[in-house]
């Protein structure tokens, strides 16, 4: 008896075993079908400078296009730091060109008639010096006169120097090194002027990308530091969906497969193109396991689905599939 129930066992084990063999062939060899989600893509926007936030020019839900205005910081401080550097700018330009331009020609002149005069002051005084020494070496004046006399002549050849210098100073201009260091300021000034620039156009919250408005994070009135998120934003175009297939499949989707994208909720077939397939092997994420890929390595794919509309929501799970709609 024992003997009997013993061979049943044996003989059901091995049905069994055959069956689940037969299901596993049956799946192996079958129409691939594999399981994911649509990527969830979204933004958090927010300002590169820090302000009182003045508007937002959306509602949640509502449909952005790329380069519509989200929101506006208040850009009167920014105004006024603009025409500030632009000042800057003027006033450096001027005194490169001032710098570049050397003396006027009536400063120059200016400077040739004071040698002129300091030239005939010195003769004067020279002559007036010889007279006074003649006169010392007879007795006819004192010493006194004749130092008086040395001193003037020192002072005049001294104020006759200093006018010849003057002149040259004017004839060659500026030095070159003073011409290097201007043209440094006024490239300073321009860098802080296209600085400020900058930081009034960051003022306005520019859409990156068509979207839909998923918050409105601050209100108009909130101060907000630099980076702050003010409106986070879903990407919709172009919707990608994330699936995973098996080593054993992998061969079936190379990419550029068309496949055929499939929901629970809407009876619509969406076409789609494999554009990605990971390199590295994964475990299967949970929100697609199934009961037999639980332990199973697979392959990350990518699927781009050009023609997805209102019903393909990020997140959605999805059912892929070879071939076109």
């Amino acid at each position: 008896m024992k003997k009997a129930l013993l061979a049943l066992l044996v003989l059901a084990l091995l049905v069994a075993s055959g069956y689940a063999w037969y299901r596993g062939q049956d799946a192996d060899d079958g129409p691939l079908v594999l399981y994911g989600n649509v990527d969830v893509r979204e933004v958090s926007l927010g300002f590169r400078q820090s302000g009182r936030v003045a508007r937002l020019s959306v509602e949640e839900g509502d449909r952005v296009s790329a380069g519509q205005l989200l929101a506006e910081l208040d850009d009167e401080p920014f105004q006024h730091a603009v025409a500030a550097a632009r000042a800057q700018v003027a006033q450096a330009e001027a005194a490169l060109a001032r710098l570049e331009a050397g003396s006027r020609a009536q400063e120059i002149e200016q400077a040739r008639e004071a040698q002129r005069q300091a030239a005939a002051v010195f003769a004067s005084r020279e002559l007036a010096y010889r007279r006074q020494r003649e006169l010392s070496a007879s007795g006819a004046t004192s010493q006194q006169a004749l130092d008086s006399a040395r001193y003037a002549l020192d002072e005049a050849r001294a104020q006759w120097a200093a006018a010849r210098a003057t002149l040259s100073l004017l004839e060659e201009g500026a030095r070159q090194e003073d011409i290097d260091a201007a043209r440094a300021q006024l490239d300073l000034a321009r860098a802080e002027a296209a600085q400020a620039d900058t930081a009034l156009a960051d003022t306005r919250l520019i859409a990156p990308s068509d979207g839909v408005v998923l918050t409105r994070v601050v209100e108009p009135g909130t101060v907000v530091q630099a980076g702050t998120a003010v409106v986070s934003l879903a990407l919709r175009d172009p919707v990608y969906v994330r699936a995973y297939v098996s080593e054993a499949r992998l061969g079936e989707v190379p990419p550029g497969t068309e496949v055929t994208v499939t929901t629970d909720s809407s009876p619509r077939a969406y076409a789609g193109q494999v554009g990605f397939v990971s390199p590295r092997a994964e475990f299967t994420p949970k929100t697609v396991q199934t009961e037999a890929l639980r332990t199973e390595l697979v392959y990350r794919l990518r699927i781009r689905v050009p023609d997805a509309d209102d019903q393909l929501l990020q997140g959605m799970p999805v059912t892929i599939r070879l071939g076109r709609p």
